[in-house]
């Protein structure tokens, strides 16, 4: 007979081995890198003193009891009217171009950029849970139905209606060395000062959020447009001296780090051989809890 200390040994093991992958489910879910580690713990407290040996797959289970803590963080977000505003800036994944870093890697499997991050932020908490669980980890409806306490039929139509959300976000370029010209291009033209240069490396509809959180409100800001962000990149050629490269999100980003110190996170959608969004975490109090790499400086 197995005792109870061997039982939770046994699942302590099993929920270590697959923590990446809980980990990336929480962060798709919350879009909070601090939010997720949060809810491993919570989802851990819940599983501890369960029996194993009832679990027929391991990983299934903790999916649904992680995705079920998840739900219950994003439902009380809004019962305490703490929802995102069209400002917020889910929590970048940062890396160094030549990093191998296998919580990265799992937390960005599936290329989950900010671009997609920011649309899954305007899905209800129902619709990100079907979408998240069933469209990106391959729950069945029937699991998915369970954790909301919904019919099949209704897990099927949530899911449904968040896909066409995100069918509207732009679907990102794949190739990191066109990605890094861009932006290279975008940086060089506002030092510059090239309005022309500018418009010409932006898609049209391009969109622009930046998010100082409490500390830096009045910087927060959203600007749609080609023009009108040419008009506004003024504001960034005297960042061009504290430029770091970085992935973020997998994809070509920038620390801006002056004198050694991260003050910003900049990421970069490029689609159909434009720069299409770019996404700018200027919170310091986020930025600071995030423990940031800063890329060392060109020579």
């Amino acid at each position: 007979m197995i005792s109870a200390v061997d039982e939770r040994e046994v699942l302590s093991e099993q929920f270590e081995r697959h923590r990446p992958h809980l980990r990336a489910v929480a962060y798709r879910m919350l879009g909070s890198v601090s939010d997720s580690e949060d809810a491993l713990q919570e989802a851990w407290l819940r599983v501890r003193d369960e029996d194993p040996g009832g679990v027929e797959n391991m990983r299934a289970y903790l999916t649904t009891v992680v995705g079920r803590v998840c739900l219950n963080q994003l439902r009380s977000r809004r019962r305490r009217r703490e929802q995102l505003t069209d400002f917020h800036v889910p929590d970048p994944v940062v890396a160094l171009p030549d990093d191998a870093d296998p919580e990265h890697d799992a937390l960005l499997a599936d290329s989950v950029g900010l671009a997609l991050l920011v649309v899954l932020d305007s899905l209800s908490p129902a619709e990100r849970l079907a979408f998240v669980l069933h469209d990106v980890f391959a729950v069945p409806f029937a699991e998915v139905a369970s954790v909301l306490d919904r019919s099949e039929a209704a897990a099927q139509q949530l899911a449904s209606r968040a896909r066409r959300r995100v069918r509207q976000s732009p679907e990102p370029d794949r190739d990191l060395g066109r990605q890094r010209e861009l932006v290279d291009a975008f940086f060089a033209a506002a030092r510059d000062g090239d309005f022309a240069a500018l418009v010409a490396v932006l898609a049209p509809d391009v969109e622009l959020r930046i998010d100082g959180g409490r500390s830096r409100a009045d910087a927060s800001l959203r600007l749609r447009g080609a023009e009108a962000l040419a008009k506004h990149t003024a504001t960034y050629s005297g960042l061009y001296p504290h430029l770091r490269p970085a992935l973020v999100n997998g994809a070509a980003g920038v620390v801006v780090a002056p004198r050694g110190r991260v003050f910003s996170v900049m990421a970069f959608t490029v689609a159909n051989g434009r720069i299409a969004q770019i996404d700018v975490l200027l919170d310091p109090e986020r930025l600071a809890a995030l423990d940031l790499p800063v890329p060392p400086a060109a020579d």
